[in-house]
C-alpha cells in the first residue's frame, strides 16, 4: 500500500450559528466520518460525539473546549466515541455504559484483511470501502495497523429525559433504539433543535447490525415523526429542516414495512 499524504489541519469547523460549531475529519471514509458537534451554553458546554479518535479532539480545539465541557456519545460506535477519553465528563446511555468502557467492537482502520462478504454488505449500504477508510493520515507515523484506542469509562450514564442544564439552554435525552440498544438524540425544546446521532441522517440508514432492531427502529421513527422540530443536526451529513427530515423517516417506515 502506498504510503497516505498527511491532512493539516486534521479537523475542519464549520459555525453553524453563534453557539453551534461543527468539526469533521475530511479524510476519513464517509461510513466513519462523524459530525462533532459543539454547543455553548452560559455556564458550560457540550459535545456532541468525538469522532473517530485518530488525532486530538481537544488538542485542536482547545479553544473551543472549556474545563467545564461534558461530551455526550450518542451511542457507543467506533466513529463516535474515538476522543471521549479526552474529556473528563463523559456520559453516554445507560445500556451502552459497558460497551464505551471496554471499546468492544472497535473497528480496524486497515482494510487490507478485510473479507469480501464485509466489502459487498457494505456497498449494499451504499459505501465503497475497498480503496480504504483514510485518505490521509493526521501524521506520516501514525500506524493503521494497531492505532491506538483508548476507552472511556463515563462519569454520568444517561435515560430517557435527563437533562443537560447548559445555562441559558437545556437539552433532553431522547432514547431512540434501534441502530443501537443505547442510541440517543439531544432535544432543545425552546429553539426545536434536535440533535438525532445515528437515529435519522441523509444516507442510508443502518437498522442490520448485530445490535440493530427493526422494530424498535420503527417505534423510534414514529416517535420522530410526531416531534416538533425546526433543525436537526444529524450524526452524518448535511444539517436538516422539517420536510427532509420527514421524508427520510417516512421513506425508512415505508420500506421496512414493504421487507415484512
Amino acid at each position: 500500500m502506498d504510503a497516505l499524504p498527511v491532512a493539516d489541519p486534521w479537523f475542519v469547523r464549520t459555525r453553524v450559528d453563534p453557539t453551534i460549531t461543527l468539526l469533521t475529519e475530511p479524510a476519513i471514509h464517509p461510513l466513519l466520518r462523524c459530525n462533532i458537534w459543539h454547543v455553548q451554553g452560559r455556564d458550560r458546554d457540550l459535545v456532541v460525539d468525538t469522532g473517530l479518535g485518530v488525532a486530538s479532539l481537544v488538542d485542536a480545539a482547545d479553544d473551543l473546549f472549556s474545563g467545564n465541557t461534558v461530551a455526550v456519545a450518542t451511542h457507543a460506535h467506533t466513529d463516535h466515541i474515538g476522543s471521549l477519553h479526552e474529556f473528563e465528563e463523559r456520559a453516554i446511555h445507560h445500556s451502552e455504559a459497558a460497551k464505551v468502557a471496554s471499546i468492544e467492537g472497535v473497528l480496524e482502520l486497515d482494510t487490507s484483511e478485510t473479507d469480501e462478504a464485509t466489502f459487498v454488505q457494505l456497498e449494499m449500504w451504499g459505501y465503497d470501502i475497498r480503496d480504504g477508510l483514510l485518505s490521509a493520515v493526521p501524521s506520516a507515523d501514525f500506524p493503521l495497523v494497531g492505532h491506538p484506542r483508548h476507552p472511556a469509562v463515563p462519569t454520568r450514564v444517561l435515560s430517557e429525559d435527563d437533562v443537560f442544564d447548559l445555562g441559558g439552554r437545556h437539552l433532553s435525552v431522547l432514547h431512540l433504539p434501534g441502530h443501537s440498544p443505547g442510541s440517543i438524540g439531544l432535544y432543545d425544546r425552546a429553539s426545536r433543535v434536535l440533535f438525532s446521532g445515528d437515529a435519522v441522517y441523509d444516507g442510508a440508514l443502518l437498522d442490520d447490525l448485530e445490535e440493530s432492531d427493526v422494530g424498535q427502529y420503527r417505534e423510534t421513527m414514529r416517535r420522530l415523526r410526531r416531534l416538533d422540530v425546526e433543525v436537526v443536526h444529524a450524526g452524518h451529513g448535511p444539517s436538516m429542516g422539517r420536510e427532509r427530515f420527514r421524508s427520510i423517516i417516512d421513506a425508512y417506515l415505508d420500506r421496512t414495512q414493504a421487507d415484512r
